[in-house]
Parts: structure tokens; sequence; C-alpha cells
């Protein structure tokens, strides 16, 4: 049973074995919302932008992740190659796919991809010999890629001149080649920093570095000093000693502090553990 008005509803229920009164409040006519007008032109200028800019940045997260996809499919390991082929013809596979060049031991040829990235497959017929020097000046590679050379046990020369993707990753985990490494041209690298260059003090038999045009690197000079003590043999090229070290009053800097802590230390961990 249910009377209505304009205001209210009134319902009668069973309960109980009594009839009970409920009021069910409504809203009126009168309270409904005003209409809205159109609007106006500086509303939709902001609605635009706003599409605009969204549809931008969904663009360049689309962009950084099938350039990321892409790198990692270009360092991946040739583990088929390496089962079918061994270990020195799956190396040259992947230098060569790179854009890089290298030579193999005991030989003085080079082998290298053309300007439009095409190689001979020579490489295939010296199975059994290892790679002495890998020149990969300006490609992509990054430490992923190192997977397809850690079996190079007798490599010599390592040149990773203006690659964009060296870091220091990459130059940590340069020490599986620390018997073998003689010559390494970090030169150009963008990313590399002093906390990188630290961990090159497990290369033994280091003889020539050159750390030309490094711009992420503080206190050049310093650095060079402080390598030189770790690496006594090694030929440190591309800094002077003056740089970063012009006299200044007072106290060492924050940066030159930092930087000398770094090298200390990671060199005096390096010698506990050994």
């Amino acid at each position: 049973m249910a009377t209505c008005n304009m205001a209210r509803s009134t319902l009668m229920r069973w309960r109980g074995g009594a009839w009970t009164c409920l009021t069910v409040a409504r809203r009126s006519a009168s309270s409904a919302p005003e209409p809205v007008g159109p609007p106006t032109r500086g509303s939709k200028l902001l609605l635009s932008l706003s599409q605009w800019f969204h549809d931008v940045e969904a663009m360049l997260l689309w962009r950084s992740r099938q350039r990321s996809r892409a790198l990692r499919k270009k360092n991946a390991y040739y583990g088929y190659t390496q089962f079918h082929c061994g270990d020195n013809v799956a190396s040259a596979y992947f230098i060569l796919s790179m854009r890089g060049a290298f030579r193999f031991a005991g030989q003085s040829e080079w082998f290298r991809p053309n300007a439009r990235g095409k190689f001979s497959w020579d490489f295939r017929n010296f199975p059994e010999e290892p790679i002495e020097e890998v020149d990969m000046s300006g490609t992509q590679m990054n430490y992923v890629g190192l997977d397809n050379l850690v079996n190079q046990r007798v490599l010599r020369s390592l040149s990773v001149r203006g690659c964009p993707e060296v870091d220091d990753w990459f130059l940590s985990r340069l020490h599986i080649f620390q018997d073998s490494l003689e010559e390494l041209d970090l030169s150009h690298c963008p990313r590399i920093t002093v906390g990188g260059l630290a961990s090159l003090h497990r290369l033994r038999k280091l003889q020539r570095l050159d750390l030309s045009s490094l711009p992420r690197l503080q206190n050049p000079g310093q650095v060079r000093i402080l390598l030189e003590e770790v690496l006594p043999h090694c030929q440190v090229s591309g800094v002077e000693y003056s740089q970063g070290l012009l006299p200044r009053r007072g106290a060492q800097t924050e940066a030159e502090t930092e930087t000398e802590t770094n090298l200390t230390q990671r060199t005096h961990t390096h010698t506990l553990t050994h």
C-alpha cells in the first residue's frame, strides 16, 4: 500500500503483526541542476592541449619501450650459434652483427662489415681460432652483450669508443678479461663515471687506457693519478694531470673528495678480498 505526492512517498508494510508507516523523501523537480552552457573557447583549448600532451607522452613512452626492446634483442646471447658452431664463431657473428670488427689470434686480417652492414661469412672457416682484438666503436653494445665475449680468454684489445650504451655496469664486468686484456679504449662514452672506472683495478695486465672526452668524469686529472697508482704498468691517455687540479682556496672540493674516496675504497676492498 503506498500513497505518493510531489515531495514524499508513504509506504505501509506489514511487520511483526502490525502495519508500519515508512516515509521516503524524494527530490522535487525544483531541485534539479541547472543546465550547463556550451564550453568556452578557453576550455576547449585547454582540453585540446591536455589531450595532445597526453598523446605525445604516450608516444614517447612507446618509443622508449620499443628502443629498449630492440637494444635487448641486439645484445642477446647467441646461444643457438654457440651450440652449433662454437664459442669463436658465435662471438664473431655477434660482433659483425653489431657492425663491429675483430681479428683472430695469429692473423693480420680484420673482419669488418661494409657501409650497409653486410659482411663475409669466411670467419666460419676458423672455428678453433680465438679472437684477439675487438673494435666495437660506435655500436649499441651494452653490458648484456658481453655474454657473447666471455669465452674469449685471449682477448688482448677492446675498443668501445663512442658507444652510447657503455656505462659503469659494463666496466664492472670487464674483470672477466683480467688475465688477458692489455688495451682498452673508453673514449667518448657519455655514460661512464668515476664509479665505473674504479672497477678497472682488477685488470692486472692492462697497459693502455684511453679516457678521452668523458663528459661525466669529474676531476679527470685526479682520476688519472689514482688509476696509475692501482695500475702501475698502465699508460693512461686522453686526460692531463692538470685537469681538475687547478689551485683553489681552502680545502678540497666535495667532488674531488668523492672521486678520491670512491677509488680508494674500491681498491682497498679488492685488496682485502684477495
